[in-house]
C-alpha cells in the first residue's frame, strides 16, 4: 500500500515518531513490523491477511516496545476499539501513540489463506462488523471498502450454541476447556490483558490451579472471560494465538450480548465512553449483589 509507506516515511522523517509497527510479509501470511528508518518503509503491507491487533504491543506489559520511542501504530476499526480500552484505563495517553486508521474489509479465517475475501474464508469476528474504518485515528489511508462478506459469524454460533439444552452446552465446554494447556497465550496476544501480575500467577493466595486439569481450565478461561466482559474488542487476537483451537470468542462474545443488555453497553473507539465496570449509574439494577 503506498499511501501507508508514504506516510510512515514522512512521519518517521519529520520525527514525530520513532518507530512505526505495521505489517510486513512474513513466513506465513503476515507478521508485525517494526520500521525504524525511512528506507524501511517499502516493507509495509495491508490486506485481509493482517489479522494481528497491534495494540497490544501498546501494552504497558511491553516496556521494551516503549524504549523504541514514540510509535505510529496501524489500526483497524476492532484494533481502535482496543487503543481506546487503553486509554479509557488510563494505561496508555492519547498524545503518546500516532494512529494510523486503515479502511478494512474484513480480514482472512486462516491468516495464510489468499485470493479474494469471501463468506468461505472470513473470519467470524468480522461477519457484520461496522467499523470499517476506525474513528479513533490521526491519519486515514485507502478506500473505505463496503461491508464484508455475509458469512457464518459469531452472533450465529452464538445463538445455536444457546438453543441446546444446558447439559450439551455445558459439556460442549468441558470439552473445549479439557484442550487447554495453560500455555496462557491468549493472555499474551489480548490488547487488555494489561494486568502486572494475572490472578492467574498468583500463589499467596492461589486463586487458580496452575495445572492443566479440567478444574483449573475451567476457573482459567471463565475468570479471563468474565474480565473482559464490557472490555473486549472482538479482533480474535486470542482465538488465533490458541494453540488448541478453542473458541474464546464465543465466550467473549456472548458477555458482550450480556454487557449490551444489562448496561446499555456496546464496545467503542470512543475512550470517553466508560465500561461498566468503570462506570456506576443510579439505574443499573444490580442483580449481581442479590
Amino acid at each position: 500500500m503506498r499511501a501507508l509507506q508514504d506516510l510512515a516515511r514522512t512521519l518517521l522523517e519529520s520525527g514525530e515518531v520513532k518507530v512505526v509497527i505495521g505489517y510486513e510479509a512474513g513466513p506465513r501470511g503476515v507478521r508485525a513490523a517494526f520500521v525504524t528508518a525511512p528506507a524501511e518503509v517499502g516493507r509495509l503491507v495491508f490486506d485481509p491477511r493482517c489479522v494481528q491487533n497491534l495494540a497490544a504491543y501498546l501494552s504497558p506489559r511491553r516496556p521494551h516496545i516503549k524504549r523504541l520511542g514514540r510509535p505510529a501504530v496501524v489500526v483497524k476499526g476492532c484494533d481502535a476499539r482496543a487503543v481506546a480500552g487503553l486509554i479509557r484505563e488510563a494505561q496508555l495517553a492519547r498524545e503518546e501513540v500516532v494512529l494510523i486508521g486503515v479502511g478494512c474489509g474484513g480480514v482472512y479465517a486462516d491468516p495464510a489463506a489468499g485470493g479474494p475475501l469471501t463468506a468461505a474464508n472470513v473470519a467470524a469476528g468480522c461477519v457484520g462488523c461496522t467499523a470499517r474504518a476506525p474513528n479513533l485515528r490521526d491519519h486515514l489511508v485507502g478506500e473505505v471498502p463496503s461491508a464484508p462478506p455475509a458469512g457464518e459469524g459469531l452472533d450465529t454460533q452464538v445463538e445455536a450454541l444457546l438453543a441446546l439444552p444446558m447439559a450439551e452446552r455445558l459439556a460442549f465446554w468441558k470439552r473445549e476447556f479439557d484442550k487447554c494447556v495453560r500455555c496462557h497465550a491468549c493472555r499474551q496476544a489480548c490488547p487488555l490483558c494489561v494486568c502486572e501480575r494475572c490472578i492467574a500467577d498468583l500463589t499467596q493466595p492461589r486463586w487458580i490451579e496452575s495445572s492443566a486439569h479440567a478444574r483449573g481450565n475451567l476457573a482459567w478461561n471463565l475468570t479471563r472471560a468474565q474480565h473482559l466482559a464490557g472490555r473486549c474488542a472482538g479482533c480474535g487476537a486470542c482465538e488465533r494465538a490458541c494453540p488448541e483451537g478453542i473458541p474464546l470468542m464465543l465466550l467473549n462474545r456472548f458477555l458482550a450480548r450480556v454487557a449490551e443488555a444489562t448496561f446499555d453497553h456496546r464496545v467503542s473507539d470512543d475512550p470517553s465512553v466508560p465500561a461498566p465496570i468503570g462506570a456506576f449509574r443510579k439505574g443499573d439494577a444490580q442483580e449481581f449483589i442479590v
